[in-house]
């Protein structure tokens, strides 16, 4: 909500210093914002005589402002526009500022006063002064009122903390709004490293062997009392426990204590043991923990497997796929790997993870694909209905992201999953914010939390969420000689315990005829996968619905793309996936292209556009180039060598395409030939592939599909669109073969 006062700021800054001096001009709004806050420390920063104007509150600003004005008040402030940028900034920290006059009145100081103590600073700075720190505070979006949902326990820890420690040199004022965030986890350790004794400068906020070393000798139990248990109890209250914040250790906190080590699975002593303080602080807490859980990207051989039960694991998180093929090669479940697991007592979890490096990797599209793709891996492996895959988020996702496009992507694979039956259950790898917000909205029944990446922002400052089946804390070797391995250790909470049998895995076969009781189920699940991107069954605006697509690209000429397949060791899905795409993509417009292409040529022998035609929307060059390219090979024969530059030439190929649908879905099969090689001379001139072949990985499977469309956008885009058509093509090529 716009405030007169706050544009009445805004305006005072663009008069003065706006679109010179380094300040941009900003929006009139009247809302407040960063934009807003950078301008005036920029003002500040210029009124103080700094040259280099920064968007930044930083050294140089602090000691310049400590340096010449260590106590601003009326006396004291050196010009009108000097205060005018204290009465704007109280403004837009929601502070009577007056009448921005320039004047450090009654009224600045009754504000400066009250933001003192909501800071919980007023007992150290005392009065209507303002003071460097707390000026540093008053130029950022920090609140020092509970809001958001925060609650006043943790605002008491806040202000406890900024009055305990503002005065030490690294310490800056943290807000006091009740909620838990990354730079009050980080006051925390500072606060401990204070209390062990660490000098300015050493104190560094990091839990490193000095911190540890110290904690070790301050377990905190029943009957303490002091700044050490009001640490411990902060801790408590930061996590969400139910306690209050206290000097005391009482037998309340005793209790809550010990159901804390219990929920973390930490040895139950009811005592603020290193262990326990290690939990409160840190994401992976006590490294030195063992945990009855690992995950890798190892093969799990018979030594290995004995080196890991030797360790007292008892669960391993392995890969059901490997997106690229490349390093690390074992990344994948190896052929005969579940088994050996399973031999050995051992039980395995599976993780489903393809590119997802950044939030532009995540939507409802790349989670229905993933959904599928892991449903078909799994299988494949021999993993048994009831399984949970463990769907990994391995980025630094922020809360924002989180809502944009993490949530629509696990929609995505409960849906998938959903259209499957249900057959495996839904788990979340990632951050702690990432796995919590998934729970909460109903997308996982169990989280796997990469709580070894302690600086994300999803996990500092962040509870343990509450259905946490593995907590990975730390990566190390274990084992010797050939029964070296290195993992990531995680400790188990025993909500998952993976699989300990499994079914025989499905051995890679080629591809055989659509079996006949899967062909309604397919064509259910396919117009499913297309409805949800947006194509709805009747075609709406496009020339085809739903059910013709499928019958002329998957279904009549079931016998000629299955043949293609095994002809060209190629998957059948590759050629189903292209050729309906491009079917259900066929307008009215197109059709009235390609009867003035037919006209054309048979009045004036020319061939005037080279317009995609066909099932398939397949151009002349691209036919030409293909086929050319195919007969050359040898891949094909029996046709004769087409010149791309005469119009009788890309006619009668284009006219085949348009009239002949087996043509046209042969014609795929020898665009993708065409593509794997590297479409040499080609409009796409991308770099060979491997041979064809079955079990092509993710990557090269998308890239097959991209090339069809062509070079550019958008067809980059639409591949990641194809990929999830296509995993669900697979499914019932797949149950087909295996049947």
């Amino acid at each position: 909500m716009a405030d007169e006062m706050v544009r009445k700021a805004q305006q005072f800054i663009n008069g003065a210093y706006g679109g010179k001096l380094g300040i941009d001009r900003i929006p009139e709004t009247g809302v407040t914002g960063w934009p807003m806050m950078f301008a005036l420390t920029r003002a500040l920063q210029y009124e103080l005589g700094i040259t280099s104007l920064s968007d930044t509150f930083g050294p140089t600003t602090l000691s310049t402002l400590t340096s010449k004005y260590p106590a601003l008040n009326s006396g004291t402030v050196p010009s009108q526009n000097f205060a005018k940028i204290i009465q704007s900034a109280l403004y837009c920290k929601g502070y009577d500022g007056g009448d921005i006059d320039g004047t450090y009145n009654s009224r600045v100081v009754a504000s400066i006063t009250k933001l003192k103590q909501n800071m919980g600073v007023d007992f150290v700075y005392p009065g209507g002064n303002l003071v460097p720190k707390v000026f540093k505070g008053l130029l950022n979006m920090d609140a020092y009122v509970t809001v958001n949902g925060g609650t006043e326990t943790i605002r008491a820890v806040q202000r406890w903390l900024n009055g305990q420690y503002v005065n030490r040199r690294d310490f800056f004022i943290i807000p006091a709004d009740g909620n838990h965030s990354r730079d009050v986890a980080k006051s925390m350790l500072f606060a401990v490293q204070y209390e062990i004794g660490m000098a300015d400068g050493t104190a560094n906020g990091v839990f490193g062997p000095g911190t540890q070393s110290g904690l070790k000798s301050h377990t905190v139990a029943t009957g303490d009392s002091g700044p050490w248990v009001q640490l411990f109890s902060a801790g408590m209250v930061l996590n969400q426990r139910p306690v209050a914040f206290t000097s005391t250790f009482t037998s309340a906190l005793a209790s809550a204590v010990s159901a804390f080590q219990s929920f973390v699975k930490l040895p139950v002593t009811g005592t603020g043991n290193f262990s326990t303080w290690a939990s409160l602080l840190v994401s992976y807490g006590d490294q030195s923990r063992k945990g009855e859980a690992c995950d890798g990207v190892t093969r799990i051989t018979p030594d290995r497997a004995a080196a890991l039960k030797a360790e007292g694991i008892k669960y391993v998180g392995r890969y059901l796929t490997n997106p690229t093929g490349g390093q690390p090669f074992e990344k994948a479940i190896q052929e005969g790997e579940l088994q050996t697991i399973a031999q050995n007592g051992l039980r395995c979890f599976p993780i489903y993870q393809t590119f997802g490096r950044d939030a532009a990797d995540f939507n409802y599209i790349a989670g229905r694909t993933a959904g599928q793709a892991a449903v078909n891996a799994a299988l494949d492996h021999g993993f048994k209905a009831g399984t949970r895959i463990f769907f990994a988020v391995d980025f630094d996702a922020l809360d924002q992201d989180i809502t944009s496009s993490v949530l629509p992507h696990f929609k995505g694979i409960q849906d998938a999953i959903a259209d499957d039956g249900n057959r495996y259950a839904i788990g979340v790898y990632g951050p702690r914010n990432v796995c919590t917000r998934v729970a909460e909205a109903g997308h996982s029944t169990a989280s796997f939390v990469s709580d070894m990446s302690s600086g994300f922002s999803g996990n500092f400052g962040y509870p343990l969420p509450t259905d946490w089946a593995y907590d990975q804390i730390v990566t190390r070797w274990v084992g010797s000689g050939s029964g070296a391995i290195e993992i990531d250790n995680n400790i188990a909470s025993g909500r998952d315990s993976g699989q300990g049998s499994f079914n025989p895995p499905r051995a890679m076969k080629p591809d055989v005829r659509l079996d006949s009781s899967v062909i309604t189920a397919m064509m259910t699940d396919v117009g499913k996968y297309m409805e949800s991107l947006g194509y709805p069954l009747d075609g709406g605006t496009r020339s085809y619905q739903h059910w013709k697509c499928f019958q002329s690209t998957v279904v009549d000429h079931d016998e000629v793309i299955t043949n293609l397949s095994n002809k060209y060791n190629m998957r059948k899905a590759l050629i189903q996936t292209s050729a309906y795409w491009e079917m259900r993509h066929i307008e009215p417009l197109d059709e009235a292209a390609w009867e003035a292409v037919i006209l054309a040529y048979n009045t004036t022998g020319q061939f005037i556009r080279d317009t995609s035609t066909g099932i398939a929307k397949q151009r002349a060059v691209t036919l030409v180039g293909a086929w050319n390219h195919c007969l050359s090979k040898g891949y094909v024969t029996g046709r004769p060598i087409l010149d791309v530059s005469k119009d009788a030439d890309k006619y009668s190929i284009w006219k085949k395409a348009y009239d002949d649908e087996e043509f046209a879905l042969t014609s795929v099969a020898m665009i993708h030939m065409w593509d794997i090689d590297g479409k040499p001379g080609g409009d796409d001139d991308s770099a060979a592939m491997r041979s064809p072949r079955l079990n092509y990985n993710d990557l090269e499977i998308y890239d097959i599909l991209r090339r069809y469309q062509g070079p550019d956008e958008p067809a980059f885009t639409e591949a990641k669109k194809r990929m999830g058509l296509y995993y669900v093509m697979e499914k019932y090529n797949s149950i087909s073969r295996h049947s």
